[in-house]
């Protein structure tokens, strides 16, 4: 997954090189957001992660994303090509994260939180990883960020072929159903699922792409922030397991709920902090890091025990869809938030999503289908 904010890592260096302004440098990260969201879909509506061998599906689509991704510094001349090679990256990843959860789900059962927990984390520090690869070597040259995740991703395609398998609950293999979708999001406790994971997704990635910039106004040194937001980022790794195995104790509903006041509490703080230096403003970002991302795996956990059990990839799918459609949204939103209210401010309007994921998991929580979801306890 470090393929994600691979190219988002190195916009001031972009931006440099290729004379980006706002709408441009926004376009680098929603470019993929486009490519997965439109993949996700596809891949819903023809059911394809539960018609499919998935563990072939996710080898080929890490392999065709570092691909992609490695094609932009050693072709691309500027932002269009760039643009149409994030997007592909984009779609080419839609055949990794919903069908790698899907995976983890044929492994698990009443350990399912903590499975999928296991994933997001992996997924949250391989996003963080450019950041990484930026501070000990990107400030210097760009493509060195891009073709080190390229080669991380095409390493985690080659593991996937040797070693990935399906597990023993998965199921007999689905049968087409396009309308399977409709019936998605007609089920009241899925919507609820999946209206909580929206409010979550309202925050996310919006968050991550935007946290190094925001950083680095606050702190005036794109190494410090490069570092403070590889630690904020990769947090999210320790706290998806961690939320995990708690959610398969204490209950799913509560859990996303808890981790979304701490993360909402963040967005609407982190202002506050904006001149309290890199201890203290690092410290409310890798909280925010840590909590931002806790939740994640558990509206995937809920959709995946609300659903029936051959079409878990399609629903999952689905959910993945919807949220990065809306993270499009939020993403654009934070340049223009930011000429009304200043850079300060121009994070706290991400605490919207999750006030409005809380008041929904509660109302999950309420329901009989409840029952279904962490072995009763919600």
């Amino acid at each position: 997954m470090g393929v994600w904010f691979s190219a988002s890592a190195v916009v001031p260096a972009l931006s440099a090189a290729w004379g980006l302004h706002d709408a441009g440098r926004a376009g680098l990260t929603l470019a993929v957001q486009a490519g997965f969201a439109v993949g996700a879909l596809l891949l819903a509506i023809f059911n394809l992660a539960d018609r499919t061998r998935p563990d072939r599906l996710l080898a080929i689509s890490a392999l065709a994303a570092a691909l992609f991704t490695a094609m932009i510094p050693a072709l691309a001349g500027g932002l269009a090509s760039a643009l149409c090679l994030r997007f592909l990256t984009g779609f080419c990843l839609a055949g990794v994260y919903p069908v790698g959860m899907k995976i983890v789900a044929t492994w698990t059962k009443t350990d399912r939180g903590l499975g999928i927990g296991l994933l997001v984390g992996a997924l949250t520090i391989g996003s963080a990883g450019p950041q990484f690869l930026n501070a000990v070597g990107g400030l210097r040259d760009w493509k060195f960020v891009l073709y080190s995740a390229a080669a991380l991703a095409a390493a985690g395609g080659c593991i996937t072929a040797q070693w990935v398998r399906t597990g023993p609950y998965g199921g007999k293999s689905a049968r087409f159903r396009w309308d399977y979708v409709r019936v998605l999001l007609g089920e009241r406790a899925l919507l609820l699922a999946n209206l909580g994971y929206l409010g979550h997704m309202w925050e996310l990635y919006a968050m991550w792409a935007w946290l190094a910039l925001y950083l680095t106004a606050a702190l005036h040194s794109a190494v410090e922030a490069s570092w403070l937001t590889f630690a904020a980022i990769a947090a999210g790794g320790p706290a998806s397991v961690l939320a995990g195995w708690l959610a398969d104790r204490w209950g799913r509903t509560r859990t996303t709920a808890l981790a979304m006041g701490v993360s909402g509490g963040c967005a609407l703080g982190i202002g506050c902090v904006f001149h309290a230096g890199a201890l203290g403003l690092g410290a409310v970002a890798v909280l925010w890091g840590f909590a931002v991302v806790a939740d994640s795996a558990q509206f995937s956990a809920c959709t995946s025990e609300l659903c029936e059990p051959e079409y878990i990839g399609t629903a999952l799918a689905l959910q993945n869809s919807l949220g990065f459609f809306l993270t499009m949204v939020t993403i654009r939103l934070v340049p223009q938030v930011e000429r009304w209210v200043g850079t300060r401010w121009s994070l706290a309007f991400l605490g919207i999503g999750p006030a409005m994921g809380i008041i929904v998991m509660l109302a999950l929580r309420r329901r009989p289908e409840a029952a279904r979801i962490a072995g009763g306890r919600g």
